[in-house]
């Protein structure tokens, strides 16, 4: 896909402020209406869902267009001549790697897909449906989208990425439409909108047509949003020229459907999900993450132990200032809550899987176009410790081994990235917290190696979704007490 990196840059970092800023409108509702049919029979309604086929693709095909003639008119380059001739040759030529800008491959084209993605979704389609709808509007745009050669690294952030990042929005906009306390209903549906533009589309041209196709069973959650300064404690540059060592930072994180509520259940994708985003006014975006639950089940052992078990799907763009790193994964995993003690809850997940990622030295906007794919191993732990409904200490680790796969002068990475975070509730639903990040890359090369580190620490006031740390107590009363 070939944009000017300034005319990229600039979409990639609009697309990312609507997102974050948005993807926070959860956090101003503090409680949400209980759900109707969740406690009835899983058939109750089935035969009053509607289903649209045609329209999703009638939907991804005009986005695709108008985001066609957008390009032609504003990049400036002419990848966007598409003709009769560029897409016979596209179904008949090979695929290729290509090196686009960082953030246009890894950042932009997984937002394009959920577009595709939430487009099903608000005709009426289940997750997979949606997905396959993704996939192949991801074909089309690789395609007849542009007349440069289709790209398989672009149909993996587009096709798959894209459902992996889009079924979160899909559900946290839900999330923001059901939600009850001062908000008017008109400013969610705006909400709502902002951060699934295919839902709000929808919901103009059908109103609630397709409201019973998807019910959330109220699912627990913990939502934050974070405003705050953090500051540089160390550095390693390597071969990046540019730091700044203090910069305000943004950042939402929600988990949604978690483990040891009675009554929840996880049957579809993404029943279980973890979303975070941080915006930095040193570089940007930092950090977008996914992860959910695409198959699998509860379990419990004895009376304090609640958990799911399964197959999840991982979607990774982090951009630590002096490098940038994107996977999308397929990972075996475990999220759990354990009581260790009456008042001590103790959440968990941890991860190991596989996926397709880039990594890269940030340089300066000339240089984004240096970076490697590779096929990597990825391990991911995260921890909470919640005392009562007073504080919580968040601890976070992944490490991601890339192998090179791609025919470029490129070698091999080792990436970690630890996040501790200690929040502290002054009162109702706000919050202030201190947070360290330690980021580091160890790279080699055909012509050596380097390492790349920065280690961050922050201050932020917190706005909680709840007044609490979204701590499921199954436990009867009297053992509670």
């Amino acid at each position: 896909m070939g944009r000017t990196a300034s005319s990229a840059s600039l979409r990639a970092q609009a697309f990312a402020v609507l997102l974050l800023a948005n993807a926070a409108l959860p956090c101003a509702a503090q409680s949400v209406e209980p759900d109707a049919q969740a406690a009835g029979p899983a058939t109750a309604g089935a035969a009053t869902i509607d289903k649209q086929y045609g329209v999703p693709a009638l939907e991804i095909f005009g986005f695709d267009f108008l985001l066609n003639r957008y390009n032609h008119r504003f990049s400036g380059v002419s990848d966007y001549d598409v003709s009769v001739g560029s897409i016979r040759r596209n179904l008949h030529g090979p695929w290729v790697v290509d090196n686009d800008p960082f953030n246009v491959n890894q950042f932009a084209h997984p937002y394009q897909g959920s577009i595709y993605h939430n487009a099903a979704r608000a005709n009426g389609l289940s997750y997979w449906e949606s997905a396959a709808y993704t996939f192949a509007g991801s074909v089309g745009w690789e395609i007849a989208g542009e007349q440069t050669p289709p790209s398989r690294n672009d149909q993996i952030a587009s096709g798959i990425a894209g459902s992996f990042l889009g079924e979160p929005l899909f559900r946290m906009a839900h999330l923001l439409l059901r939600s009850k306390g001062d908000m008017p209903r008109a400013w969610r549906e705006w909400g709502a909108t902002a951060i699934s533009p295919a839902l709000g589309f929808n919901r103009l041209l059908y109103g609630s047509r397709f409201d019973a196709a998807f019910e959330d069973h109220d699912p627990l959650y913990y939502s934050r949003l974070r405003l705050g300064s953090a500051h540089v404690t160390h550095q390693d540059l390597g071969s990046s020229t540019r730091l700044s060592e203090n910069a305000v930072q943004l950042g939402f994180a929600l988990d949604y459907g978690l483990p040891g509520r009675p009554g929840y259940t996880y049957d579809r994708p993404f029943d279980y999900f973890h979303f975070e985003a941080i915006l930095s006014g040193a570089n940007g975006v930092e950090r977008v993450a996914s992860r959910g639950l695409l198959y699998g089940s509860p379990y419990a052992i004895g009376d304090n132990y609640r958990g799911i078990f399964g197959l999840y799907g991982n979607y990774d763009y982090l951009a630590p200032q002096i490098f940038h790193l994107s996977t999308t994964a397929l990972s075996l995993g475990t999220t759990m809550q354990w009581w260790a003690t009456r008042g001590l809850a103790i959440e968990a997940t941890a991860l190991a899987g596989i996926g397709y990622s880039a990594a890269s030295t940030l340089r300066g906007v000339a240089d984004d176009r240096d970076y490697h794919y590779g096929s990597a191993p990825r391990l991911g732990l995260a921890l909470r410790i919640t005392e009562g409904n007073r504080g919580s200490l968040d601890i976070s680790g992944e490490k991601y081994l890339l192998g090179r796969i791609a025919n470029r002068a490129a070698g091999k990475d080792d990436i970690s990235r630890v996040d501790a975070a200690f929040t502290w509730r002054v009162t109702g639903r706000h919050a202030i917290g201190v947070q360290y990040i330690w980021s580091h890359r160890n790279a080699s090369f055909p012509s050596g190696t380097q390492t790349q580190t920065v280690g961050t620490v922050g201050v932020f006031y917190t706005l909680l979704g709840l007044d609490g740390f979204g701590v499921a107590d199954w436990r009867p009363a009297a053992a509670s007490r």
